[in-house]
Protein backbone atom coordinates (compact mmCIF):
# COMPACT_ATOMS: atom_id res chain seq x y z
CA UNK A 1 0.00 0.00 0.00
CA UNK A 2 1.41 3.35 -0.98
CA UNK A 3 2.75 5.23 2.14
CA UNK A 4 1.14 8.49 0.61
CA UNK A 5 -2.73 7.10 1.63
CA UNK A 6 -4.31 8.43 4.50
CA UNK A 7 -5.05 7.29 7.75
CA UNK A 8 -7.86 5.88 6.70
CA UNK A 9 -7.69 4.39 3.96
CA UNK A 10 -4.35 2.27 6.63
CA UNK A 11 -7.06 1.47 8.80
CA UNK A 12 -10.71 0.25 9.61
CA UNK A 13 -12.66 2.94 7.66
CA UNK A 14 -16.08 4.16 9.24
CA UNK A 15 -17.98 6.29 6.92
CA UNK A 16 -20.77 7.94 8.76
CA UNK A 17 -22.49 9.86 5.82
CA UNK A 18 -26.09 9.83 7.70
CA UNK A 19 -24.72 10.98 10.31
CA UNK A 20 -23.04 14.33 9.46
CA UNK A 21 -25.40 16.26 7.90
CA UNK A 22 -27.99 14.99 11.23
CA UNK A 23 -25.13 16.44 13.58
CA UNK A 24 -25.09 19.68 11.67
CA UNK A 25 -28.71 20.43 11.77
CA UNK A 26 -28.28 20.41 15.36
CA UNK A 27 -28.08 23.86 17.36
CA UNK A 28 -24.27 25.15 17.73
CA UNK A 29 -23.18 26.26 20.86
CA UNK A 30 -20.92 29.59 20.17
CA UNK A 31 -17.38 28.25 20.48
CA UNK A 32 -16.22 28.07 24.01
CA UNK A 33 -12.79 28.53 22.62
CA UNK A 34 -10.22 30.83 20.18
CA UNK A 35 -6.96 29.59 22.03
CA UNK A 36 -4.14 27.11 21.57
CA UNK A 37 -5.71 24.50 24.25
CA UNK A 38 -8.81 23.63 25.79
CA UNK A 39 -10.47 22.22 28.92
CA UNK A 40 -14.26 20.88 29.20
CA UNK A 41 -16.70 18.69 30.51
CA UNK A 42 -20.25 17.30 28.97
CA UNK A 43 -21.46 17.89 32.79
CA UNK A 44 -21.27 21.22 32.12
CA UNK A 45 -24.39 21.38 28.99
CA UNK A 46 -27.97 20.95 29.58
CA UNK A 47 -28.94 17.22 30.26
CA UNK A 48 -31.70 17.41 27.59
CA UNK A 49 -29.67 19.67 24.85
CA UNK A 50 -29.26 18.88 21.23
CA UNK A 51 -26.75 21.12 21.00
CA UNK A 52 -23.08 20.47 19.55
CA UNK A 53 -20.25 22.78 21.28
CA UNK A 54 -18.06 23.89 18.97
CA UNK A 55 -14.57 24.89 20.08
CA UNK A 56 -11.89 26.30 17.75
CA UNK A 57 -8.34 26.45 18.35
CA UNK A 58 -6.21 28.75 16.62
CA UNK A 59 -2.28 27.30 17.11
CA UNK A 60 -0.13 24.98 15.07
CA UNK A 61 -0.06 23.10 18.72
CA UNK A 62 -1.99 22.37 21.85
CA UNK A 63 -4.43 20.28 23.47
CA UNK A 64 -7.72 19.59 24.07
CA UNK A 65 -9.27 17.83 27.55
CA UNK A 66 -13.13 16.62 27.31
CA UNK A 67 -13.79 15.15 30.90
CA UNK A 68 -17.24 13.32 31.59
CA UNK A 69 -17.88 13.35 27.27
CA UNK A 70 -21.55 13.47 26.45
CA UNK A 71 -22.66 13.84 22.93
CA UNK A 72 -20.64 15.40 20.92
CA UNK A 73 -18.28 17.99 20.64
CA UNK A 74 -16.76 19.67 17.09
CA UNK A 75 -13.14 20.87 17.02
CA UNK A 76 -12.08 23.61 14.41
CA UNK A 77 -8.42 23.57 13.99
CA UNK A 78 -8.35 27.27 12.54
CA UNK A 79 -4.82 28.22 12.87
CA UNK A 80 -3.43 31.83 12.39
CA UNK A 81 -1.04 31.12 9.46
CA UNK A 82 0.78 33.13 7.16
CA UNK A 83 0.82 30.42 4.78
CA UNK A 84 -0.56 27.50 4.13
CA UNK A 85 2.82 25.22 4.04
CA UNK A 86 1.12 23.34 6.97
CA UNK A 87 -1.60 20.96 5.70
CA UNK A 88 -0.44 17.67 7.19
CA UNK A 89 -2.44 17.34 11.17
CA UNK A 90 -1.30 14.96 13.81
CA UNK A 91 -3.48 13.63 16.79
CA UNK A 92 -1.63 11.95 19.80
CA UNK A 93 -4.40 10.42 22.01
CA UNK A 94 -3.41 10.16 26.01
CA UNK A 95 -2.37 6.97 27.19
CA UNK A 96 -6.25 7.30 29.35
CA UNK A 97 -8.17 8.31 26.58
CA UNK A 98 -11.34 6.86 26.64
CA UNK A 99 -15.07 8.30 26.68
CA UNK A 100 -15.70 9.13 22.93
CA UNK A 101 -14.33 8.26 19.43
CA UNK A 102 -12.55 11.01 17.10
CA UNK A 103 -13.26 11.49 13.50
CA UNK A 104 -12.08 13.75 11.01
CA UNK A 105 -14.68 15.25 8.79
CA UNK A 106 -13.77 15.32 5.07
CA UNK A 107 -16.32 16.27 1.81
CA UNK A 108 -19.11 15.84 3.86
CA UNK A 109 -18.57 12.69 5.91
CA UNK A 110 -16.57 11.14 8.88
CA UNK A 111 -14.17 9.37 8.60
CA UNK A 112 -12.53 7.45 12.01
CA UNK A 113 -9.52 8.12 13.16
CA UNK A 114 -9.10 7.51 16.70
CA UNK A 115 -11.77 4.22 18.18
CA UNK A 116 -12.05 4.57 22.03
CA UNK A 117 -12.25 0.39 21.49
CA UNK A 118 -8.38 0.37 20.31
CA UNK A 119 -6.21 -0.99 23.04
CA UNK A 120 -3.86 1.65 24.45
CA UNK A 121 -0.31 0.21 24.06
CA UNK A 122 -1.47 0.17 20.49
CA UNK A 123 -2.56 3.82 19.93
CA UNK A 124 0.26 5.94 17.95
CA UNK A 125 0.04 9.21 17.09
CA UNK A 126 -1.78 9.36 13.53
CA UNK A 127 -1.41 11.94 11.02
CA UNK A 128 -3.76 12.83 7.95
CA UNK A 129 -2.92 15.54 5.08
CA UNK A 130 -5.68 18.18 4.14
CA UNK A 131 -6.26 19.95 1.41
CA UNK A 132 -5.63 23.53 3.05
CA UNK A 133 -4.61 23.90 6.76
CA UNK A 134 -6.65 27.12 7.08
CA UNK A 135 -9.78 24.84 8.47
CA UNK A 136 -9.85 21.73 9.53
CA UNK A 137 -13.53 19.81 11.89
CA UNK A 138 -12.56 17.12 14.20
CA UNK A 139 -15.96 15.11 15.61
CA UNK A 140 -15.35 13.55 18.67
CA UNK A 141 -18.40 11.65 19.50
CA UNK A 142 -18.72 10.73 23.16
CA UNK A 143 -19.73 6.61 24.15
CA UNK A 144 -22.76 5.54 25.26
CA UNK A 145 -22.64 5.59 29.46
CA UNK A 146 -24.63 3.99 31.71
CA UNK A 147 -23.20 5.72 34.52
CA UNK A 148 -21.50 9.00 34.96
CA UNK A 149 -17.84 7.48 36.39
CA UNK A 150 -15.02 10.23 35.35
CA UNK A 151 -14.28 9.16 31.97
CA UNK A 152 -11.45 11.61 29.75
CA UNK A 153 -10.97 12.09 26.00
CA UNK A 154 -8.00 14.07 25.47
CA UNK A 155 -5.30 14.78 22.86
CA UNK A 156 -2.42 16.94 21.76
CA UNK A 157 -2.83 18.09 18.36
CA UNK A 158 0.22 19.61 15.93
CA UNK A 159 0.19 21.31 12.10
CA UNK A 160 2.94 20.22 9.69
CA UNK A 161 4.79 21.48 7.04
CA UNK A 162 3.84 18.81 4.16
CA UNK A 163 7.41 19.81 3.02
CA UNK A 164 8.42 17.57 6.43
CA UNK A 165 6.00 14.89 6.22
CA UNK A 166 5.88 12.24 3.67
CA UNK A 167 2.82 10.17 4.46
CA UNK A 168 0.36 10.12 7.16
CA UNK A 169 2.56 7.61 9.46
CA UNK A 170 4.44 9.64 12.08
CA UNK A 171 7.53 7.54 12.36
CA UNK A 172 7.89 8.45 8.61
CA UNK A 173 7.81 11.85 9.58
CA UNK A 174 10.33 11.36 12.11
CA UNK A 175 12.46 9.15 9.90
CA UNK A 176 12.40 12.32 7.21
CA UNK A 177 14.07 14.34 10.50
CA UNK A 178 16.05 11.64 11.65
CA UNK A 179 17.48 10.91 8.59
CA UNK A 180 19.77 7.75 9.14
CA UNK A 181 23.00 9.59 7.88
CA UNK A 182 24.91 11.73 8.39
CA UNK A 183 24.05 15.35 7.11
CA UNK A 184 25.88 17.05 4.30
CA UNK A 185 27.18 20.74 5.32
CA UNK A 186 24.53 23.02 4.15
CA UNK A 187 21.76 20.97 5.91
CA UNK A 188 24.15 21.08 9.38
CA UNK A 189 24.16 24.86 8.90
CA UNK A 190 20.84 25.05 8.31
CA UNK A 191 20.13 23.03 11.45
CA UNK A 192 21.20 25.21 13.94
CA UNK A 193 19.68 27.83 11.82
CA UNK A 194 16.39 26.75 12.50
CA UNK A 195 16.08 23.64 14.24
CA UNK A 196 13.85 23.24 17.69
CA UNK A 197 17.10 22.27 20.02
CA UNK A 198 20.72 22.81 19.55
CA UNK A 199 23.18 21.45 22.37
CA UNK A 200 26.48 20.31 22.46
CA UNK A 201 26.95 17.33 24.72
CA UNK A 202 28.10 13.37 25.71
CA UNK A 203 26.25 10.68 24.64
CA UNK A 204 25.53 8.92 28.10
CA UNK A 205 23.12 6.19 27.85
CA UNK A 206 20.83 4.51 24.55
CA UNK A 207 18.14 2.41 24.94
CA UNK A 208 15.71 0.46 22.64
CA UNK A 209 12.07 -0.22 21.87
CA UNK A 210 11.88 -2.81 20.12
CA UNK A 211 8.10 -2.89 19.75
CA UNK A 212 7.60 0.80 18.84
CA UNK A 213 10.60 0.95 16.76
CA UNK A 214 12.15 3.84 18.40
CA UNK A 215 15.47 4.62 20.29
CA UNK A 216 16.31 6.83 23.21
CA UNK A 217 19.32 8.55 23.56
CA UNK A 218 20.69 10.11 26.98
CA UNK A 219 22.01 13.34 26.62
CA UNK A 220 24.43 14.51 28.73
CA UNK A 221 24.36 18.43 28.23
CA UNK A 222 27.72 21.24 28.41
CA UNK A 223 25.78 23.37 26.43
CA UNK A 224 21.90 24.45 25.38
CA UNK A 225 22.33 27.04 22.66
CA UNK A 226 18.54 27.14 21.96
CA UNK A 227 15.33 24.87 22.85
CA UNK A 228 11.97 25.22 22.30
CA UNK A 229 10.85 23.92 25.13
CA UNK A 230 12.29 22.28 28.90
CA UNK A 231 13.53 18.86 26.88
CA UNK A 232 17.26 19.44 28.47
CA UNK A 233 17.32 20.72 31.92
CA UNK A 234 19.32 21.19 34.79
CA UNK A 235 19.83 18.69 37.68
CA UNK A 236 19.79 21.14 40.37
CA UNK A 237 21.65 18.04 42.95
CA UNK A 238 24.61 17.62 40.52
CA UNK A 239 24.13 21.15 38.67
CA UNK A 240 24.59 18.93 35.08
CA UNK A 241 22.07 19.36 32.33
CA UNK A 242 20.57 16.20 30.82
CA UNK A 243 17.50 15.00 28.07
CA UNK A 244 16.50 12.81 26.34
CA UNK A 245 16.76 12.50 21.90
CA UNK A 246 14.68 10.11 20.62
CA UNK A 247 14.97 8.74 16.96
CA UNK A 248 14.23 5.81 15.09
CA UNK A 249 15.79 2.61 16.21
CA UNK A 250 16.65 1.43 12.23
CA UNK A 251 18.99 4.54 12.74
CA UNK A 252 20.81 2.13 14.54
CA UNK A 253 22.48 4.72 17.42
CA UNK A 254 25.22 3.60 19.46
CA UNK A 255 26.74 5.11 22.19
CA UNK A 256 29.99 6.53 21.29
CA UNK A 257 32.53 9.03 23.36
CA UNK A 258 33.22 12.78 22.42
CA UNK A 259 31.38 15.72 22.25
CA UNK A 260 28.56 15.98 19.73
CA UNK A 261 26.28 18.35 18.24
CA UNK A 262 22.81 17.62 18.61
CA UNK A 263 19.91 19.01 17.12
CA UNK A 264 16.66 18.45 15.64
CA UNK A 265 12.59 19.15 16.02
CA UNK A 266 10.11 18.85 18.54
CA UNK A 267 7.17 16.80 18.02
CA UNK A 268 4.28 16.60 21.37
CA UNK A 269 7.13 17.86 23.88
CA UNK A 270 9.86 15.39 22.70
CA UNK A 271 12.93 15.64 20.81
CA UNK A 272 13.54 14.00 17.83
CA UNK A 273 17.53 13.51 16.35
CA UNK A 274 18.36 15.85 13.24
CA UNK A 275 21.47 16.13 12.20
CA UNK A 276 24.43 15.55 14.90
CA UNK A 277 28.30 15.40 13.88
CA UNK A 278 30.98 15.78 16.63
CA UNK A 279 31.47 18.88 18.01
CA UNK A 280 35.20 19.29 16.31
CA UNK A 281 33.41 18.48 13.08
CA UNK A 282 30.74 21.24 13.59
CA UNK A 283 33.34 23.72 14.32
CA UNK A 284 35.82 23.30 11.01
CA UNK A 285 32.58 23.27 9.43
CA UNK A 286 31.12 26.33 10.25
CA UNK A 287 34.74 28.11 10.35
CA UNK A 288 35.00 27.15 7.36
CA UNK A 289 31.58 28.43 5.75
CA UNK A 290 31.74 31.79 7.78
CA UNK A 291 35.51 32.37 6.34
CA UNK A 292 33.34 32.15 2.52
CA UNK A 293 30.36 34.04 4.08
CA UNK A 294 28.41 30.96 3.06
CA UNK A 295 27.20 30.48 6.82
CA UNK A 296 23.28 31.42 6.86
CA UNK A 297 23.23 32.75 10.27
CA UNK A 298 25.30 33.29 13.22
CA UNK A 299 26.88 30.56 15.89
CA UNK A 300 27.99 31.95 19.28
CA UNK A 301 30.44 28.97 20.38
CA UNK A 302 31.59 30.75 23.73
Amino acid sequence: MSPGREVWSRRSVLLLSPLLPLLLRLSLQPCAADYCSWKGSGLSWEPYSRAVEQVRLRCTEGFLEWMYPARALRVILEPNLSSAHHTTVCIKPSSTFEGANIYVERAGQLHLLLSEAEKPRLRHVSCFSTRTAQRVALFLLASPQRDISRKTASFQYELLSNQSVTGPDFQKMALVEAMCRPCDNMELLMAICSNDFVVRGSIHNVTHDLENHMSQVEVGVQRVYRQKNRVFQQDQATGMWRGPIKTLLQCKVKKGTGDFLFTGNEHFGEAWLGCAPRFKDFRAIYQTARERGANPCEFQFD
